[in-house]
Protein backbone atom coordinates (compact mmCIF):
# COMPACT_ATOMS: atom_id res chain seq x y z
CA UNK A 1 0.00 0.00 0.00
CA UNK A 2 1.87 3.16 -1.25
CA UNK A 3 -1.47 5.52 0.22
CA UNK A 4 -4.12 5.71 1.91
CA UNK A 5 -6.67 7.98 2.94
CA UNK A 6 -8.83 7.56 6.82
CA UNK A 7 -12.28 9.10 7.38
CA UNK A 8 -11.52 12.37 5.75
CA UNK A 9 -14.02 15.05 6.35
CA UNK A 10 -13.94 18.24 4.14
CA UNK A 11 -16.47 20.75 5.03
CA UNK A 12 -17.07 24.12 3.50
CA UNK A 13 -19.17 26.35 5.86
CA UNK A 14 -22.18 23.86 6.04
CA UNK A 15 -22.06 22.11 2.81
CA UNK A 16 -19.46 18.56 3.70
CA UNK A 17 -17.80 18.09 0.26
CA UNK A 18 -16.14 14.39 1.74
CA UNK A 19 -18.11 12.16 4.06
CA UNK A 20 -15.88 9.95 6.10
CA UNK A 21 -13.91 9.07 2.99
CA UNK A 22 -11.58 6.40 2.91
CA UNK A 23 -9.63 4.87 0.45
CA UNK A 24 -6.26 3.50 -0.64
CA UNK A 25 -3.76 2.93 -2.95
CA UNK A 26 -1.28 0.18 -4.18
CA UNK A 27 1.84 0.17 -5.70
CA UNK A 28 2.10 -0.42 -9.26
CA UNK A 29 -2.01 -0.31 -9.15
CA UNK A 30 -4.41 1.82 -11.55
CA UNK A 31 -6.95 3.33 -9.55
CA UNK A 32 -10.05 4.77 -11.03
CA UNK A 33 -12.41 7.19 -8.90
CA UNK A 34 -15.37 7.98 -10.47
CA UNK A 35 -18.57 9.68 -9.61
CA UNK A 36 -21.26 12.78 -10.94
CA UNK A 37 -20.14 16.32 -10.79
CA UNK A 38 -19.84 17.19 -6.90
CA UNK A 39 -19.54 13.77 -5.85
CA UNK A 40 -16.70 14.76 -3.89
CA UNK A 41 -14.00 13.05 -6.03
CA UNK A 42 -11.77 16.06 -7.27
CA UNK A 43 -11.59 17.33 -3.53
CA UNK A 44 -10.08 14.12 -2.40
CA UNK A 45 -7.46 13.90 -4.58
CA UNK A 46 -7.01 17.70 -4.05
CA UNK A 47 -6.38 17.43 0.31
CA UNK A 48 -3.27 14.64 -1.17
CA UNK A 49 -2.08 16.65 -3.24
CA UNK A 50 -1.82 19.45 -1.05
CA UNK A 51 -4.50 21.96 -2.80
CA UNK A 52 -7.19 21.59 -0.25
CA UNK A 53 -6.93 20.90 3.41
CA UNK A 54 -9.01 18.18 4.87
CA UNK A 55 -11.15 19.58 7.99
CA UNK A 56 -10.68 16.48 10.01
CA UNK A 57 -8.94 12.96 8.54
CA UNK A 58 -5.25 11.24 8.38
CA UNK A 59 -2.93 10.24 5.11
CA UNK A 60 -0.27 7.84 5.33
CA UNK A 61 2.14 7.54 2.94
CA UNK A 62 4.34 4.64 2.83
CA UNK A 63 2.80 4.12 5.98
CA UNK A 64 3.93 7.40 7.44
CA UNK A 65 1.54 9.87 8.64
CA UNK A 66 2.10 12.94 6.31
CA UNK A 67 0.09 16.82 6.98
CA UNK A 68 0.49 18.53 3.41
CA UNK A 69 0.22 21.91 3.13
CA UNK A 70 1.02 22.53 -0.41
CA UNK A 71 1.63 21.22 -3.43
CA UNK A 72 5.58 21.18 -2.76
CA UNK A 73 4.90 19.26 0.29
CA UNK A 74 2.82 16.36 -1.49
CA UNK A 75 5.49 16.91 -4.27
CA UNK A 76 8.65 16.20 -2.08
CA UNK A 77 6.56 13.10 -0.84
CA UNK A 78 6.56 11.63 -4.49
CA UNK A 79 3.12 12.99 -5.46
CA UNK A 80 2.33 14.66 -8.72
CA UNK A 81 -0.84 15.91 -10.54
CA UNK A 82 -1.68 16.13 -13.81
CA UNK A 83 -4.21 18.87 -13.62
CA UNK A 84 -7.35 19.31 -16.20
CA UNK A 85 -5.67 22.94 -17.47
CA UNK A 86 -2.55 22.33 -18.10
CA UNK A 87 0.71 24.48 -16.03
CA UNK A 88 2.59 24.95 -19.39
CA UNK A 89 4.50 28.29 -20.85
CA UNK A 90 3.99 28.81 -24.23
CA UNK A 91 6.95 30.64 -25.19
CA UNK A 92 9.40 28.23 -23.39
CA UNK A 93 10.68 24.91 -25.00
CA UNK A 94 9.73 21.11 -24.32
CA UNK A 95 12.36 20.47 -21.77
CA UNK A 96 12.27 24.42 -20.13
CA UNK A 97 8.82 23.46 -19.41
CA UNK A 98 9.99 19.88 -17.73
CA UNK A 99 12.64 21.49 -15.64
CA UNK A 100 11.25 24.34 -14.61
CA UNK A 101 12.27 25.52 -11.03
CA UNK A 102 14.73 22.38 -10.96
CA UNK A 103 17.24 23.59 -13.78
CA UNK A 104 20.11 21.80 -14.85
CA UNK A 105 23.03 24.70 -14.66
CA UNK A 106 26.63 25.34 -15.51
CA UNK A 107 28.18 28.09 -13.60
CA UNK A 108 25.58 30.76 -12.97
CA UNK A 109 23.66 29.64 -16.26
CA UNK A 110 21.15 27.28 -17.58
CA UNK A 111 23.25 23.99 -19.32
CA UNK A 112 20.93 24.03 -22.39
CA UNK A 113 22.67 20.86 -23.93
CA UNK A 114 22.40 18.69 -20.56
CA UNK A 115 18.69 19.52 -20.14
CA UNK A 116 17.90 19.01 -23.66
CA UNK A 117 20.05 15.37 -23.21
CA UNK A 118 18.00 14.28 -19.63
CA UNK A 119 14.67 14.97 -21.29
CA UNK A 120 15.33 13.25 -24.40
CA UNK A 121 16.62 10.39 -21.88
CA UNK A 122 13.52 10.22 -19.67
CA UNK A 123 11.47 10.09 -22.66
CA UNK A 124 12.60 7.76 -24.13
CA UNK A 125 12.74 5.87 -21.00
CA UNK A 126 8.85 5.87 -20.41
CA UNK A 127 8.14 5.88 -24.08
CA UNK A 128 6.62 9.79 -24.28
CA UNK A 129 7.88 10.72 -27.36
CA UNK A 130 8.28 14.50 -27.17
CA UNK A 131 10.61 16.92 -28.89
CA UNK A 132 12.71 18.75 -26.31
CA UNK A 133 13.31 21.75 -28.45
CA UNK A 134 9.55 22.28 -29.49
CA UNK A 135 7.96 25.37 -28.40
CA UNK A 136 5.02 24.57 -26.42
CA UNK A 137 3.10 27.18 -28.28
CA UNK A 138 3.59 24.92 -31.22
CA UNK A 139 2.45 21.53 -29.66
CA UNK A 140 -1.08 19.99 -29.85
CA UNK A 141 -3.04 19.31 -27.01
CA UNK A 142 -1.90 15.58 -26.85
CA UNK A 143 1.42 16.58 -26.70
CA UNK A 144 1.00 19.11 -24.20
CA UNK A 145 -0.38 16.31 -21.61
CA UNK A 146 2.68 14.32 -22.32
CA UNK A 147 4.96 17.43 -21.42
CA UNK A 148 2.97 17.53 -17.97
CA UNK A 149 3.52 14.05 -17.11
CA UNK A 150 7.10 13.74 -18.24
CA UNK A 151 7.41 16.84 -15.59
CA UNK A 152 6.24 15.37 -13.21
CA UNK A 153 8.27 12.26 -13.88
CA UNK A 154 11.22 14.30 -13.78
CA UNK A 155 10.58 15.54 -10.45
CA UNK A 156 10.70 11.66 -9.15
CA UNK A 157 6.78 11.46 -8.14
CA UNK A 158 5.48 7.90 -7.54
CA UNK A 159 2.04 8.38 -7.36
CA UNK A 160 0.55 10.42 -10.40
CA UNK A 161 -2.89 11.76 -10.18
CA UNK A 162 -5.01 12.08 -13.35
CA UNK A 163 -7.85 14.99 -13.27
CA UNK A 164 -10.18 14.14 -16.23
CA UNK A 165 -7.97 13.58 -18.30
CA UNK A 166 -8.86 13.32 -21.12
CA UNK A 167 -11.33 15.91 -20.85
CA UNK A 168 -9.64 17.69 -24.26
CA UNK A 169 -7.88 14.84 -26.36
CA UNK A 170 -9.36 13.04 -29.63
CA UNK A 171 -10.18 9.19 -29.33
CA UNK A 172 -6.70 8.51 -30.91
CA UNK A 173 -4.88 10.59 -27.86
CA UNK A 174 -6.98 9.13 -25.36
CA UNK A 175 -5.98 5.42 -26.53
CA UNK A 176 -2.18 7.00 -26.48
CA UNK A 177 -2.82 8.07 -23.03
CA UNK A 178 -4.02 4.96 -22.07
CA UNK A 179 -1.58 3.34 -22.67
CA UNK A 180 0.87 5.39 -21.28
CA UNK A 181 -0.65 4.95 -18.25
CA UNK A 182 -0.27 1.10 -18.44
CA UNK A 183 3.32 1.47 -19.21
CA UNK A 184 3.61 3.82 -16.01
CA UNK A 185 2.28 0.83 -14.03
CA UNK A 186 4.36 -1.66 -15.63
CA UNK A 187 7.45 0.64 -14.59
CA UNK A 188 6.37 0.59 -10.58
CA UNK A 189 4.48 4.10 -11.07
CA UNK A 190 1.17 4.42 -9.36
CA UNK A 191 -1.66 6.08 -10.87
CA UNK A 192 -5.02 7.41 -9.73
CA UNK A 193 -7.61 8.37 -12.60
CA UNK A 194 -10.61 11.12 -11.77
CA UNK A 195 -12.88 10.46 -14.50
CA UNK A 196 -16.86 10.06 -14.97
CA UNK A 197 -15.79 7.77 -19.30
CA UNK A 198 -16.60 4.89 -17.44
CA UNK A 199 -15.10 3.56 -20.84
CA UNK A 200 -11.53 4.26 -19.99
CA UNK A 201 -12.12 2.92 -16.32
CA UNK A 202 -13.12 -0.43 -17.93
CA UNK A 203 -10.29 0.09 -20.40
CA UNK A 204 -7.63 1.03 -18.03
CA UNK A 205 -8.00 0.71 -14.22
CA UNK A 206 -7.17 -2.61 -11.78
CA UNK A 207 -9.78 -1.43 -9.08
CA UNK A 208 -13.02 1.64 -9.10
CA UNK A 209 -13.86 3.39 -6.23
CA UNK A 210 -17.32 4.89 -6.45
CA UNK A 211 -18.21 8.29 -5.20
CA UNK A 212 -21.78 9.46 -4.62
CA UNK A 213 -22.91 13.10 -2.41
CA UNK A 214 -19.40 12.94 -0.82
CA UNK A 215 -18.49 9.52 0.66
CA UNK A 216 -17.21 6.51 -0.97
CA UNK A 217 -21.04 4.24 -2.07
CA UNK A 218 -18.64 0.88 -3.38
CA UNK A 219 -15.73 -0.34 -4.64
CA UNK A 220 -14.92 -2.90 -6.94
CA UNK A 221 -12.15 -4.48 -8.65
CA UNK A 222 -12.73 -3.73 -12.32
CA UNK A 223 -12.63 -7.26 -13.53
CA UNK A 224 -15.79 -7.79 -11.55
CA UNK A 225 -18.01 -5.06 -12.49
CA UNK A 226 -19.31 -3.12 -16.04
CA UNK A 227 -20.03 0.05 -17.41
CA UNK A 228 -23.91 -0.84 -16.24
CA UNK A 229 -23.25 -1.42 -12.38
CA UNK A 230 -20.83 1.77 -12.03
CA UNK A 231 -23.19 4.15 -13.78
CA UNK A 232 -26.06 2.40 -11.80
CA UNK A 233 -23.70 2.72 -8.20
CA UNK A 234 -23.20 6.82 -9.52
CA UNK A 235 -26.32 7.79 -10.22
CA UNK A 236 -28.22 5.50 -7.89
CA UNK A 237 -30.59 4.35 -10.48
CA UNK A 238 -30.70 2.59 -13.43
CA UNK A 239 -29.58 4.67 -16.47
CA UNK A 240 -31.83 3.52 -20.03
CA UNK A 241 -30.00 3.50 -22.93
CA UNK A 242 -31.21 6.01 -25.47
CA UNK A 243 -32.67 4.99 -29.07
CA UNK A 244 -33.45 7.57 -31.74
CA UNK A 245 -35.36 6.25 -34.51
CA UNK A 246 -33.79 7.50 -37.96
CA UNK A 247 -35.56 10.46 -39.88
CA UNK A 248 -35.76 11.82 -43.52
CA UNK A 249 -35.18 15.40 -42.96
CA UNK A 250 -35.64 17.15 -46.05
CA UNK A 251 -36.50 21.19 -44.90
CA UNK A 252 -33.58 23.23 -44.23
CA UNK A 253 -33.77 25.60 -40.94
CA UNK A 254 -30.19 26.90 -40.80
CA UNK A 255 -27.64 27.04 -43.50
CA UNK A 256 -23.84 28.65 -43.28
CA UNK A 257 -22.52 28.79 -46.94
CA UNK A 258 -19.01 30.07 -47.45
CA UNK A 259 -18.69 31.50 -44.18
CA UNK A 260 -15.38 33.46 -43.53
CA UNK A 261 -14.06 35.42 -40.26
CA UNK A 262 -10.93 36.73 -40.09
CA UNK A 263 -9.57 38.27 -36.76
CA UNK A 264 -6.37 40.73 -36.99
CA UNK A 265 -5.75 39.74 -40.41
CA UNK A 266 -6.03 35.91 -39.56
CA UNK A 267 -8.25 33.72 -41.32
CA UNK A 268 -10.12 31.79 -38.76
CA UNK A 269 -13.25 30.50 -40.95
CA UNK A 270 -12.17 29.23 -44.22
CA UNK A 271 -15.41 28.96 -46.42
CA UNK A 272 -17.96 26.99 -44.26
CA UNK A 273 -20.56 25.03 -45.26
CA UNK A 274 -23.30 23.58 -43.46
CA UNK A 275 -26.90 22.91 -42.97
CA UNK A 276 -29.37 21.63 -40.32
CA UNK A 277 -32.82 19.95 -41.40
CA UNK A 278 -36.31 20.19 -39.71
CA UNK A 279 -36.23 17.25 -37.23
CA UNK A 280 -32.39 16.35 -37.15
CA UNK A 281 -29.64 16.66 -34.84
CA UNK A 282 -26.10 17.94 -36.54
CA UNK A 283 -22.88 17.62 -34.57
CA UNK A 284 -19.97 19.55 -34.78
CA UNK A 285 -16.78 17.30 -33.55
CA UNK A 286 -13.29 19.20 -33.52
CA UNK A 287 -10.68 19.44 -31.37
CA UNK A 288 -10.86 22.75 -29.26
CA UNK A 289 -10.22 25.85 -31.07
CA UNK A 290 -10.77 24.94 -34.53
CA UNK A 291 -12.97 27.46 -35.29
CA UNK A 292 -16.04 26.11 -33.75
CA UNK A 293 -16.62 28.77 -31.16
CA UNK A 294 -15.82 31.30 -34.49
CA UNK A 295 -18.21 29.46 -36.20
CA UNK A 296 -21.22 29.46 -33.58
CA UNK A 297 -20.49 33.30 -32.91
CA UNK A 298 -20.93 34.49 -36.58
CA UNK A 299 -24.55 32.26 -36.95
CA UNK A 300 -25.46 33.67 -33.81
CA UNK A 301 -24.41 37.64 -34.16
CA UNK A 302 -21.62 37.63 -31.85
CA UNK A 303 -18.95 38.01 -34.47
CA UNK A 304 -19.23 39.64 -37.43
CA UNK A 305 -19.36 37.74 -41.03
CA UNK A 306 -16.51 38.76 -43.39
CA UNK A 307 -17.71 36.58 -46.35
CA UNK A 308 -20.52 34.17 -46.86
CA UNK A 309 -24.01 33.58 -45.68
CA UNK A 310 -26.43 32.72 -42.63
CA UNK A 311 -29.86 32.16 -43.49
CA UNK A 312 -32.38 30.70 -41.23
CA UNK A 313 -35.50 29.04 -42.15
CA UNK A 314 -34.10 30.76 -45.99
CA UNK A 315 -34.04 34.44 -44.33
CA UNK A 316 -30.56 35.88 -44.32
CA UNK A 317 -29.66 37.02 -41.45
CA UNK A 318 -25.78 37.65 -42.10
CA UNK A 319 -24.48 39.96 -39.74
CA UNK A 320 -27.91 41.21 -38.52
CA UNK A 321 -27.37 41.99 -34.58
CA UNK A 322 -28.40 39.40 -32.26
CA UNK A 323 -31.78 40.14 -31.29
CA UNK A 324 -33.04 39.65 -34.90
CA UNK A 325 -31.18 36.43 -35.41
CA UNK A 326 -33.43 35.52 -32.43
CA UNK A 327 -36.45 36.95 -33.75
CA UNK A 328 -35.94 34.81 -36.82
CA UNK A 329 -36.51 31.80 -35.15
CA UNK A 330 -32.65 30.84 -33.37
CA UNK A 331 -32.22 29.66 -29.59
CA UNK A 332 -28.73 29.67 -28.32
CA UNK A 333 -27.06 27.66 -25.28
CA UNK A 334 -23.98 29.36 -25.59
CA UNK A 335 -20.46 27.72 -24.59
CA UNK A 336 -19.86 29.97 -21.76
CA UNK A 337 -22.74 30.04 -19.46
CA UNK A 338 -21.48 33.57 -17.63
CA UNK A 339 -19.99 35.45 -20.31
CA UNK A 340 -22.65 34.70 -23.20
CA UNK A 341 -25.08 32.91 -21.27
CA UNK A 342 -25.92 35.10 -18.18
CA UNK A 343 -26.29 38.34 -16.39
CA UNK A 344 -24.54 36.49 -12.93
CA UNK A 345 -25.31 39.26 -10.50
CA UNK A 346 -28.95 39.11 -12.26
CA UNK A 347 -31.84 37.11 -10.31
CA UNK A 348 -32.87 33.89 -11.70
CA UNK A 349 -36.34 35.27 -12.50
CA UNK A 350 -34.24 37.98 -14.41
CA UNK A 351 -32.22 35.36 -16.55
CA UNK A 352 -35.24 33.30 -17.12
CA UNK A 353 -36.79 36.70 -18.81
CA UNK A 354 -33.82 37.27 -21.23
CA UNK A 355 -35.15 37.14 -24.78
CA UNK A 356 -38.85 37.35 -23.35
CA UNK A 357 -38.70 40.68 -21.24
CA UNK A 358 -41.13 42.43 -23.78
CA UNK A 359 -43.85 39.70 -24.11
CA UNK A 360 -46.95 38.98 -22.61
CA UNK A 361 -47.95 38.00 -20.21
CA UNK A 362 -44.59 39.45 -18.73
CA UNK A 363 -45.32 43.15 -20.09
CA UNK A 364 -47.69 44.82 -21.68
CA UNK A 365 -47.09 48.59 -22.92
CA UNK A 366 -43.93 48.61 -21.15
CA UNK A 367 -45.70 47.80 -17.43
CA UNK A 368 -44.08 44.67 -15.79
CA UNK A 369 -45.89 42.01 -14.18
CA UNK A 370 -43.76 40.54 -11.97
CA UNK A 371 -46.03 37.91 -10.76
CA UNK A 372 -46.44 36.42 -14.35
CA UNK A 373 -42.69 36.20 -14.37
CA UNK A 374 -41.87 34.58 -10.57
CA UNK A 375 -44.31 32.34 -11.80
CA UNK A 376 -42.90 31.07 -14.97
CA UNK A 377 -39.45 31.48 -12.77
CA UNK A 378 -40.28 28.58 -10.33
CA UNK A 379 -41.87 26.64 -13.09
CA UNK A 380 -38.62 26.47 -15.58
CA UNK A 381 -36.46 25.88 -12.27
CA UNK A 382 -39.55 22.99 -11.08
CA UNK A 383 -39.22 22.05 -14.45
CA UNK A 384 -35.53 21.28 -15.12
CA UNK A 385 -34.60 19.82 -11.39
CA UNK A 386 -32.38 23.24 -10.33
CA UNK A 387 -31.00 23.46 -6.77
CA UNK A 388 -32.42 27.05 -6.20
CA UNK A 389 -33.58 28.29 -2.68
CA UNK A 390 -36.16 30.96 -4.32
CA UNK A 391 -36.32 32.86 -8.50
CA UNK A 392 -35.19 35.52 -6.81
CA UNK A 393 -31.26 34.06 -5.95
CA UNK A 394 -28.92 35.31 -7.62
CA UNK A 395 -27.24 33.75 -10.51
CA UNK A 396 -23.79 33.73 -9.17
CA UNK A 397 -25.03 32.11 -6.49
CA UNK A 398 -25.77 28.98 -8.21
CA UNK A 399 -23.31 25.94 -8.38
CA UNK A 400 -22.04 25.63 -12.59
CA UNK A 401 -24.37 22.59 -13.16
CA UNK A 402 -27.10 24.25 -11.94
CA UNK A 403 -26.53 27.54 -13.24
CA UNK A 404 -26.06 25.50 -16.60
CA UNK A 405 -29.72 23.45 -16.00
CA UNK A 406 -31.33 27.25 -16.05
CA UNK A 407 -29.53 28.49 -18.93
CA UNK A 408 -30.79 25.47 -20.78
CA UNK A 409 -34.24 25.79 -19.36
CA UNK A 410 -34.58 28.68 -20.74
CA UNK A 411 -33.18 28.56 -24.24
CA UNK A 412 -35.37 25.16 -24.34
CA UNK A 413 -38.29 26.60 -23.16
CA UNK A 414 -38.37 29.50 -26.51
CA UNK A 415 -39.81 26.13 -29.19
CA UNK A 416 -37.77 28.07 -31.90
CA UNK A 417 -37.01 26.33 -34.90
CA UNK A 418 -33.54 26.27 -34.71
CA UNK A 419 -31.86 25.56 -31.47
CA UNK A 420 -27.97 25.87 -31.46
CA UNK A 421 -26.42 23.57 -28.10
CA UNK A 422 -23.18 24.35 -27.24
CA UNK A 423 -21.77 22.40 -24.30
CA UNK A 424 -24.98 21.94 -23.44
CA UNK A 425 -24.16 19.17 -20.25
CA UNK A 426 -20.69 20.58 -19.20
CA UNK A 427 -20.41 20.36 -15.34
CA UNK A 428 -23.41 18.03 -15.22
CA UNK A 429 -24.22 15.11 -13.37
CA UNK A 430 -25.03 11.94 -15.36
CA UNK A 431 -29.01 12.17 -14.14
CA UNK A 432 -29.60 15.55 -15.73
CA UNK A 433 -27.30 15.17 -18.63
CA UNK A 434 -29.99 12.25 -19.64
CA UNK A 435 -32.66 14.57 -18.97
CA UNK A 436 -31.26 17.02 -20.64
CA UNK A 437 -30.73 15.01 -23.83
CA UNK A 438 -34.11 13.88 -23.75
CA UNK A 439 -35.18 16.91 -24.28
CA UNK A 440 -33.30 17.79 -27.18
CA UNK A 441 -34.56 14.25 -28.77
CA UNK A 442 -37.80 15.55 -27.89
CA UNK A 443 -37.64 19.17 -29.41
CA UNK A 444 -36.03 17.18 -32.58
CA UNK A 445 -39.08 14.67 -33.15
CA UNK A 446 -41.35 18.28 -32.73
CA UNK A 447 -39.04 19.53 -35.93
CA UNK A 448 -36.51 21.69 -34.51
CA UNK A 449 -33.44 21.89 -36.35
CA UNK A 450 -30.68 21.55 -33.69
CA UNK A 451 -26.48 22.12 -34.45
CA UNK A 452 -24.88 20.54 -31.52
CA UNK A 453 -21.54 21.69 -30.27
CA UNK A 454 -19.27 19.18 -27.66
CA UNK A 455 -15.85 18.43 -26.52
CA UNK A 456 -17.47 15.28 -25.68
CA UNK A 457 -17.44 13.01 -28.60
CA UNK A 458 -19.84 10.29 -26.87
CA UNK A 459 -22.40 13.48 -26.58
CA UNK A 460 -22.15 14.01 -30.10
CA UNK A 461 -21.95 10.47 -31.46
CA UNK A 462 -24.98 9.44 -29.59
CA UNK A 463 -27.02 12.23 -30.52
CA UNK A 464 -26.18 13.38 -33.88
CA UNK A 465 -28.01 12.36 -36.96
CA UNK A 466 -24.88 14.09 -38.84
CA UNK A 467 -21.79 15.12 -37.97
CA UNK A 468 -19.24 17.61 -39.36
CA UNK A 469 -16.06 17.06 -38.33
CA UNK A 470 -13.95 20.70 -38.30
CA UNK A 471 -10.21 21.16 -38.55
CA UNK A 472 -8.23 24.66 -38.53
CA UNK A 473 -11.51 26.64 -39.73
CA UNK A 474 -12.54 24.46 -42.28
CA UNK A 475 -15.45 21.02 -42.87
CA UNK A 476 -12.98 18.31 -43.23
CA UNK A 477 -15.43 15.64 -43.00
CA UNK A 478 -19.22 14.83 -42.78
CA UNK A 479 -20.75 11.51 -41.54
CA UNK A 480 -24.10 9.89 -40.74
CA UNK A 481 -25.49 8.00 -37.64
CA UNK A 482 -25.07 4.52 -39.51
CA UNK A 483 -21.68 5.46 -40.41
CA UNK A 484 -19.76 7.00 -38.02
CA UNK A 485 -16.76 5.45 -36.39
CA UNK A 486 -14.66 7.02 -33.31
CA UNK A 487 -11.56 6.26 -34.70
CA UNK A 488 -11.88 8.02 -37.98
CA UNK A 489 -13.61 11.11 -36.29
CA UNK A 490 -10.77 11.00 -33.98
CA UNK A 491 -7.92 11.28 -37.56
CA UNK A 492 -10.14 13.85 -38.93
CA UNK A 493 -10.03 15.71 -35.94
CA UNK A 494 -6.27 15.87 -36.18
CA UNK A 495 -6.54 17.20 -39.88
CA UNK A 496 -6.05 13.34 -41.79
CA UNK A 497 -8.16 12.31 -44.73
CA UNK A 498 -10.08 9.03 -44.60
CA UNK A 499 -11.76 8.14 -48.16
CA UNK A 500 -15.69 8.19 -47.39
CA UNK A 501 -17.97 5.69 -48.93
Amino acid sequence: MIFEMKNIVKMYDSVCANDDVSLHLNRGEILAIVGENGAGKSTIMKILYGLVKPTSGEIFVNGKKVHFRTPSDAMAAGIGMVQQHFMLFESMTVAENIVFKNEIHKGPFMDMNKTIETVQALSDKYQLKIDPRAKIADCPVGLRQRVEILKILYQNAEIIIFDEPSAVLTPLEVDALLETMKQLAAAGKSIVIITHKLQEVMAVSDRVYVMRQGKVVAERMTCDTDQEELAFLMVGRQIVNRHIDPIEATTTLLEAKGLKYYEDGREVLKGIDIHVNAGEIVGIAGVSGNGQSELISCITGLLPVTGGQVLIQGKDVTNKSVREIRDAGLAHISEDRYVWGSAPEGTLEENTLMCRQDEEPFSKKGLVNHRKIREYARSLIQDFAVKASSPTQKMRELSGGNAQKLIVAREMSLNTPVLICCEPTRGIDIGAMEAIHDRMVKRRGEGAGILLVSSELTEIMSLSDRIYVIYEGRINGEFKRDSMDDKRLGLLMLGGSIDNE
